[in-house]
């Protein structure tokens, strides 16, 4: 699926992805500053929490907890090794349940076992974003 949008249709991409995505682990790629965060951000509120979402660059993860989902936000820029993924037990919450939203994740996606998707957010000359995703199963 790709989708070609401006910063204040991602409701609406969020949706869509929230929709189509076939599994609770989702890895976003893409440049510093396209948009990763603010479209994780969107997604948490749609998913029922209203905690206050921010990239947890220097605490590795953030948890988000809402009325019936989980949230655990990944921010893996920092990370060289995957002993360091271990150290953190990000097995433990890869193997959760729960929603799992990682940026930066190429250190991790060698070691995914089950399935996942994949988002790609590139920004356009014109301010505009493409998002592409890919379910992997």
């Amino acid at each position: 699926m790709t989708i070609n949008y401006k910063l204040e249709e991602v409701e609406m991409v969020a949706k869509k992805l929230l929709d189509t995505a076939t599994s609770k682990i989702i890895l976003f790629e893409g440049d510093m500053g396209v948009g990763k965060t603010t479209l994780i951000k969107t997604l948490v509120k749609l998913l029922g929490c209203n905690d206050v979402v921010s990239s947890p660059t220097f605490a590795l993860v953030n948890e988000y907890v809402g009325d019936t989902n989980t949230i655990y936000h990944f921010d893996l820029y920092r990370i060289e090794t995957e002993d360091e993924l271990y150290d953190f037990g990000i097995d433990t919450y890869i193997d959760s349940d729960h929603y799992v939203f990682v940026e930066w994740p190429s250190i991790l996606k060698p070691l995914i076992q089950d399935q996942f998707t994949v988002v790609d957010i590139t920004l356009s000359e014109n301010t505009t974003r493409q998002l592409k995703m890919k379910n992997f199963d």
